[in-house]
Order: C-alpha cells, then sequence, then structure tokens
C-alpha cells in the first residue's frame, strides 16, 4: 500500500514494534535486581531503624521504672502502662507498634539471651539465619555482621 492508499498515515511495522519490546525487556532486565537489591537492603535498615527506635524507647521506660518491660509485658509497654508497673510515664512511641518491614511482628525478649533484651525480626523469609534480605536483624549488632 502507499501512503495515499491510507491517507497519509504511517505506522509502525511489526518488526520495529519487536526491537523496540526487545529493547525494553533487556532495559527492565539489567535495572530490576538493582532495584529489587536496592528494595531489599532498604527493608533491612527500615527494621534496624525500628529497632535502634525500640530500643532508645525502651531505656526511657527503664529509667521511669527502674526495668525493662517483661517479655509477657512485651513492646505493648511502651504504648499502654502495664498493670502494676510504678514510675511508668509513657506511651514512649508517638505512634503504634510497627510490624517489621515484612509484616511480622517484632520478638522481644527481656531478659535477652544476649543483653538485657533481645529484639529480633527474622527478615524476609521469617526463619532463624539467612542472608540478604533473609537475614536477621537483631537488638545485639549491626546488620550484615
Amino acid at each position: 500500500m502507499k501512503d495515499e492508499d491510507r491517507g497519509g498515515e504511517r505506522g509502525f511495522t511489526l518488526f520495529e514494534i519487536l526491537v523496540v519490546i526487545t529493547i525494553i525487556g533487556l532495559m527492565a532486565g539489567l535495572v530490576a535486581p538493582r532495584i529489587y537489591r536496592y528494595l531489599a537492603g532498604a527493608n533491612l535498615k527500615t527494621a534496624k531503624a525500628q529497632i535502634e527506635s525500640f530500643g532508645t524507647a525502651l531505656d526511657v521506660f527503664r529509667l521511669d521504672t527502674s526495668r525493662y518491660p517483661t517479655t509477657e509485658e512485651g513492646l505493648a509497654a511502651l504504648r499502654e502502662k502495664p498493670s502494676g508497673v510504678e514510675g511508668w510515664q509513657g506511651p514512649y512511641l508517638t505512634k503504634e507498634i510497627p510490624t517489621d518491614p515484612w509484616k511480622r511482628p517484632y520478638i522481644y525478649k527481656c531478659p535477652g539471651e544476649h543483653g538485657e533484651y533481645d529484639i529480633i525480626s527474622y527478615g524476609a523469609d521469617g526463619a532463624e539465619g539467612g542472608d540478604g534480605e533473609n537475614q536477621d536483624v537483631v537488638s545485639w549488632k549491626d546488620i550484615g555482621k
């Protein structure tokens, strides 16, 4: 067909469309893993920042009450006064207790096995141990160590 037969309209050939789709696919294949690694690292850093925030609030709780919350009282003691606790002047966190970046609750133990308390997120897989985004984020050591 000539251009005059189509009213002067021009279109793309199937080959041109396939070339563009291939180029877009190659670019996505190169960029997507980098974005995924960035997001995985962001989740780990978010979990570590939240754990550090809990640590600060727990220290203030201890200053007021002369002790850390028990395992049974949990992190909820930072928002609501546990029964029988003298000197509580909270809430010690301005917002509700968040879940970890993978939508699971943080694990809090007091006394802890690694310090006066332990706070744990088991990472993306929700299981102890692991590497990358599956690694545990804990209160007693830095990410990746």
